[in-house]
């Protein structure tokens, strides 16, 4: 492993332990040179997935843009970063037990939306429209009133 500090391939293991969810392995190195301390994460490399965008265009799959969605839906809001990774890692896992190699990105936009409600209904409005790109009021209201009926609904259980 190279050091990102001073780029040396000297370093040693100080710990290792499981994620949270069992699925990677996260190493705490020192360079033996700089004397830094870094954090490597090992992981399974698991079959690519193909997103299938709305244009036809085809690109790999990439946590860091359904997280970066996220971090914008979720400004200002008390959502932890911790509680966007396992928003992301559950919307993974869904897409690799559909067995395909490629989704469509409404696909993944609906299954991000589906977990973001539960997490913070403002953060959900504020995904849905982008994702949906609503295309004036009336469908923006019409997404509002569908949350807010389905909210009633629930809180009757």
């Amino acid at each position: 492993m190279i050091c990102p500090f001073c780029k040396s391939n000297e370093n040693k293991v100080t710990d290792s332990r499981t994620t949270d969810d069992g699925r990677a392995i996260r190493r705490r190195r020192e360079c033996q040179h700089c004397r830094r301390r870094f954090t490597t994460y090992e992981m399974l490399e698991e079959a690519p997935i193909v997103v299938i965008k709305r244009t036809g265009d085809r690109e790999l799959f990439d946590r860091n843009k359904i997280i970066t969605g996220l971090l914008r839906a979720c400004n200002k809001r008390k959502v932890t970063r911790r509680q966007l990774e396992e928003v992301v890692t559950t919307v993974e896992r869904r897409i690799r037990n559909l067995l395909l190699t490629e989704v469509t990105s409404e696909k993944i936009g609906e299954i991000v939306l589906n977990e973001l409600r539960s997490l913070d209904e403002v953060a959900y409005i504020r995904f849905a429209s982008v994702y949906r790109q609503f295309a004036d009021l009336d469908s923006f209201m019409a997404e509002l009133k569908h949350l807010m009926e389905n909210k009633s609904f629930t809180d009757k259980k």
